[in-house]
């Protein structure tokens, strides 16, 4: 019996990144079920109080404490939207670039941010890569 290996390929389109918005960004410790569209500013107030570089705000009554992050040199941050959904797996998605971003601010659920946190270590991994890639001197 032959046996076929299905793959899809999911494209982004570039060609928007001229044109597309500079928001502020933030990266919530929750999951939203909502795709698309939303008033952000209507139920995410980002006035925080500041302190030793780090921030504090109310989401929903919840205690939040975060830190602004710096995307690394080299980088820039994408915000993609879905053009076309693929229907099944064998067929390809494409996305095109809405907003770029060089700098966002995190939070964590009631702990003060720190360089452990999983997405300041992402952070640094270009520069690890790096150094790890790098040709060896003698």
């Amino acid at each position: 019996m032959p046996m076929s290996c299905y793959s899809s390929v999911t494209t982004v389109r570039l060609d928007a990144i001229k044109d597309a918005e500079t928001p502020r960004v933030h990266s919530l410790p929750c999951e939203i079920e909502h795709d698309g569209p939303a008033e952000v500013s209507a139920y995410f107030s980002a006035t925080a109080k500041e302190r030793k570089h780090e921030k504090t705000v109310s989401f929903r009554g919840r205690g939040l404490k975060g830190q602004e992050v710096s995307c690394p040199k080299g980088y820039t941050g994408l915000i993609l939207q879905e053009v076309h959904k693929p229907s099944s797996d064998q067929e390809d998605g494409v996305l095109k670039v809405s907003s770029v971003f060089n700098k966002f601010t995190y939070w964590n659920l009631d702990t003060p941010p720190s360089s452990d946190d999983g997405i300041v270590m992402a952070m640094s991994w270009p520069q690890v890569a790096n150094a790890i890639h790098a040709p060896l001197e003698d």
